[in-house]
């Protein structure tokens, strides 16, 4: 069994995965970045502030003197629908998708742009597919 589990663990596909998770990590962290270091402040300086957290109905009963703000209602355990942090979270990733859509689109470019042309066909190649072409009629 352990000689399995190694053939396993050191399989090409299994170091591949390992590598993209790591650096998948590593490029979400980036993203992440992106959105909210400049993505959207640049947002916030023209729509104004995105933070929709605040945002909620309250379900039950509040005892007095409570503040109106959603951290102050959960930690008093009052039921509350927070349907502002989903609508955040929602605005966030559809930013994030498209700031990776833009990425990839970007890096496919770069591929195109690198991979070199396919050559055309030797003169004897050409040659051998008309003699091919004419004996098949």
């Amino acid at each position: 069994m352990l000689k399995e589990f190694k053939a396993f663990a050191v399989k090409g596909n299994v170091i591949d995965l390992a590598v993209g998770v790591i650096i998948g990590a590593a490029f979400g962290k980036i993203v992440d970045s992106a959105v909210n270091d400049l993505i959207m402040p640049i947002v916030a300086a023209f729509i104004g502030h995105l933070d929709f957290s605040n945002f909620f109905l309250v379900l039950g009963a509040a005892p007095d003197g409570t503040a109106m703000t959603l951290d102050a209602m959960k930690k008093a355990g009052v039921p509350v629908f927070a349907y502002g942090n989903f609508i955040t979270v929602a605005v966030n990733f559809v930013i994030l998708a498209f700031i990776i859509f833009l990425m990839i689109k970007q890096i496919n470019k770069l591929k195109d742009s690198t991979e070199p042309e396919a050559a055309a066909p030797k003169e004897e190649v050409l040659l051998l597919r008309d003699i091919r072409d004419s004996l098949k009629k």
